[in-house]
């Protein structure tokens, strides 16, 4: 037995247990690190003698523990113990905000900051090097866009970086994008010193299990983080207590030779944030047709030959490959890319190794079609849509309302038969997995909603299923332990076959209850999160 998996046994009782090994399951027996049984109330009885734990619910819910499928773990916590510009309400507020932090801060090589969102504030622009230098009292200081794609920075930190101003992606006065931007990254991380490091990667790791979150998949790369940033990242969560990490690095292969070095990281896939195209808000993803607020179809990085060879050498080595792919064009060219690649090495071999696609969000119809026959998973972030979507958003400035309105089509993905996962790409959009399955059951377009039941199963079990587990992510007996208890939230059922408004709470229905997310609804508090058997979290009494 693993030494971090507990070898007692306990029954939970008087709550109500999701399982679809029993729809009015109100307990359920742990051994070690696997379910045991899940059943009724009344049949608990026959086990309470021979556990060595008894937990009584009153009342709280229990479910699968969640996975969130695309995270970056280090850059989330830095955004949670350092300079987080989510909640500036306009640009003299990020300013402001800035200059507080730096003024607090004197010690930091580098200064950092992460979040800030023009489409949002009264002014509608980034800040100017000019601002940010006055802000920063001339010291170096990077600070990303929401999206993670771009960046403004400050005088004295292009100084650090030779020659970046020669750069694809520099820009005299604004934001920084492509390698211009890749460029300041790599100086800004690297004044991050270990320990900085680790605290980040500490804090990320717990806020995630306070979130009911049992597992992230760290997406990883060169151009994002570094080799360190990961090794010591899944050391950590193989040392302590907390979320199982699974890693991705982002680096294109041609051969199965260039695999090596990706399997010495201990990452389990090529890919995550492999990029093929940026981001809508940066407006670099690559599209069909130009953004409506700018002249240009955006970025692409990578070609369908680079993304066959990429796809054939993963899976003639059997290990999981992936792209970030946004815009419509980039998503058409990973689609043509893996049909290159499965006539080199046969469909079968392609669909049996689930390779994945982060973000799709514009999907043609003949996309969604090539998803589903080539078995790629679509890993999606509902958040973004709920940030993003809707007639006066983000998505409608760069798109305009017409083509807005196809993004994140979730809907038509499911009646495909096209896997869903679903994470949060922290920091991009915050750890928040019921409020992910609530922006998915309640999408701004509403033909693109699906159930709460398909949210919930593609954030708990679907992530399991996108890293090759099939046995993880529900609570049946034999599968492992990961799990929740929840308070807060009346339980409802819903039509299997009826649009996320219309609810049922006929117990004859025989589906396990959800807790009601609609938007005028709190949200599930978690009470303890239970990782193989051993609790990682316990809120605090109040």
């Amino acid at each position: 037995m693993n030494e971090r998996t507990p070898s007692t046994t306990v029954l939970l009782r008087g709550g109500t247990v999701y399982s679809p090994a029993d729809p009015f399951a109100t307990a359920m027996v742990v051994e070690g690190g696997t379910v045991a049984w899940v059943g009724s109330e009344g049949a608990a009885d026959s086990f309470a003698d021979g556990v060595d734990e008894v937990v009584r619910l009153d009342g709280a819910l229990v479910t699968p523990a969640f996975t969130d499928a695309h995270v970056h773990t280090t850059a989330t916590g830095l955004a949670l113990t350092g300079l987080d510009l989510s909640a500036a309400a306009s640009l003299a507020d990020a300013l402001a905000r800035t200059a507080a932090f730096a003024r607090a801060h004197p010690g930091d090589r580098v200064l950092l900051g992460h979040g800030w969102d023009e489409s949002r504030w009264p002014e509608r622009r980034a800040p100017s090097r000019q601002e940010l230098d006055e802000a920063a009292g001339g010291r170096p200081l990077y600070l990303t866009r929401v999206d993670v794609h771009s960046a403004v920075v400050t005088t004295a930190l292009l100084d650090l970086v030779p020659g970046v101003r020669e750069l694809a992606g520099h820009h005299p006065e604004g934001s920084l994008t492509r390698d211009a931007h890749h460029a300041v990254r790599r100086a800004a991380h690297a004044a991050v010193t270990p320990a900085q490091r680790l605290a980040a990667q500490r804090a990320a790791l717990r806020h995630a299990v306070s979130l009911g979150i049992s597992a992230v998949h760290e997406c990883a790369g060169p151009d994002i983080s570094s080799e360190d940033d990961l090794t010591g990242l899944l050391a950590l969560a193989a040392a302590e207590s907390g979320p199982q990490v699974f890693g991705y690095w982002a680096e294109a292969v041609k051969d199965a030779s260039g695999l090596d070095r990706i399997r010495d990281l201990g990452a389990i896939g090529a890919g995550g944030d492999l990029f093929v195209d940026g981001s809508l808000g940066s407006r670099t993803a690559c599209l069909h047709a130009p953004y409506a607020d700018a002249p240009h179809n955006g970025t692409s990085f990578l070609g369908t030959d680079a993304i066959a060879a990429h796809v054939a050498a993963c899976t003639e080595a059997g290990v999981q490959a992936g792209f970030h792919a946004i815009g419509d064009a980039a998503v058409s060219c990973v689609v043509d890319g893996v049909r290159a690649a499965a006539e080199r090495v046969g469909l079968d071999r392609i669909r049996a190794l689930r390779h994945r696609v982060e973000h799709a969000e514009m999907l043609t119809p003949d996309a969604i079609t090539g998803f589903a026959a080539l078995g790629l998973i679509a890993s999606v972030q509902p958040a973004f849509d709920a940030a993003w979507g809707g007639e006066e958003g983000m998505y409608a400035q760069r798109l305009g309302t017409e083509r807005a309105r196809t993004l994140n089509s979730f809907a038509a993905m499911v009646r495909a038969g096209v896997p869903l996962v679903l994470g949060s790409d922290s920091p991009v959009t915050p750890l928040d997995p019921w409020g992910a399955v609530r922006a998915a059951a309640f999408h701004r377009t509403p033909e693109h909603r699906i159930s709460a039941r398909a949210a919930f199963n593609a954030h708990t079990r679907g992530g399991w299923r996108a890293v090759g587990r099939d046995d993880t992510g529900v609570l049946v007996p034999g599968a492992p332990a990961d799990y929740v208890l929840w308070q807060g939230g009346e339980l409802v059922v819903q039509a299997p076959d009826e649009r996320v408004a219309n609810w049922s709470t006929d117990p004859r229905s025989g589906t396990p209850g959800l807790p009601d997310l609609a938007p005028d609804r709190a949200l599930p508090v978690a009470l303890r999160t239970v990782v193989a058997g051993r609790t990682v979290y316990a809120r605090p009494n109040e």
